[in-house]
């Protein structure tokens, strides 16, 4: 509250200053072991310590986190508020309701002091507190935010101008060199090369990609063998399906990737046999009965 104390005269911090502006209050300056000034600011705080903070007397367990300690501070003042004052002979509830009507309205959005201190969050969506890096949503990179520490936690609040102040990150604390990243801070990672769907990027290849979820197979299944003139393929299954119907055609081409076969004709020829015919099922031929030259005649080199 103070900076110090000059012929007995209190200057006052002007953080402080700033606060009772804001919300309209007028600060008063007590002297140290000065009960008749601030006597009732200190019985609150034996108050607190008798029968919040855990004792042996009381034989209150230990809080959790803070914010147990909050919900026993509500949970106290629910029971103690509601009950008849002794001087009075009313409950405290009762007399704060009378007051209200001669209080000010509090402003809408709060003092900033009260969230702690100000960062930028970086390209990254980090930010830098005691020397330690956080992480803070993407959507706030080069924004404003509000640090403060709560026992071993730190908050991060974002100041919105119409929405107000809201929480945009809690971490537990950490130290310089192990920054505390969230992964719901950050957008959804690409997918990778073998997750990688196919994207239309001109008519042809929308109209072939329209053909149903068999051409996206062929199409990632031929490009992986390495086939040979793939658009010209993909336009002539483009054209099998306006004679003979997608269905047919999609069926085809799954018939195609799933047998590897790529080669010129071939998604014709199934077409025409599984008309014919009925469903058809091909795979590749096996090693021993494959066109491909063999290594048999490497079997005695070196011996």
């Amino acid at each position: 509250m103070t900076v110090e104390h000059v012929c007995g005269i209190a200057v006052r911090n002007p953080v402080i200053v700033e606060v009772s502006r804001h919300y309209g209050l007028t600060v008063a300056t007590c002297e140290p072991a000065d009960p008749q000034s601030k006597g009732g600011s200190e019985n609150t705080v034996k108050i607190a310590k008798a029968d919040l903070v855990p004792t042996d007397h009381n034989l209150r367990e230990e809080y959790v986190d803070f914010v147990a300690l909050e919900r026993a501070c509500e949970q106290f003042m629910a029971e103690v508020n509601t009950r008849p004052h002794r001087i009075t002979r009313r409950p405290p509830v009762e007399m704060l309701a009378d007051e209200h009507e001669h209080l000010h309205r509090p402003p809408r959005m709060p003092h900033t002091m009260c969230f702690g201190q100000t960062r930028k969050v970086n390209w990254q969506s980090l930010i830098s507190v005691g020397g330690a890096q956080y992480s803070v949503p993407h959507t706030l990179i080069d924004e404003r935010v509000w640090a403060r520490v709560d026992d071993q936690e730190l908050i991060v609040v974002h100041l919105d101008a119409l929405a107000g102040p809201r929480e945009v990150a809690r971490h537990q604390l950490t130290t310089p060199g192990r920054p505390a990243i969230s992964d719901e801070h950050y957008p959804p990672r690409p997918a990778g090369a073998l997750e990688r769907k196919p994207r239309a990027r001109s008519a042809e290849e929308r109209e072939f990609l329209a053909l149903g979820d068999a051409a996206e197979a062929w199409l990632i299944k031929a490009a992986a063998v390495g086939a040979q003139r793939v658009r010209r393929k993909m336009a002539e299954a483009v054209d099998l399906a306006k004679l003979h119907g997608t269905a047919d055609v999609n069926r085809a081409l799954r018939t195609c990737a799933d047998a590897g076969r790529f080669a010129d004709g071939d998604l014709a020829a199934i077409l025409t046999h599984q008309q014919q015919t009925g469903e058809l099922i091909l795979f590749p031929a096996p090693e021993e009965r494959s066109l491909q030259r063999s290594t048999r005649s490497w079997e005695g080199f070196g011996r």
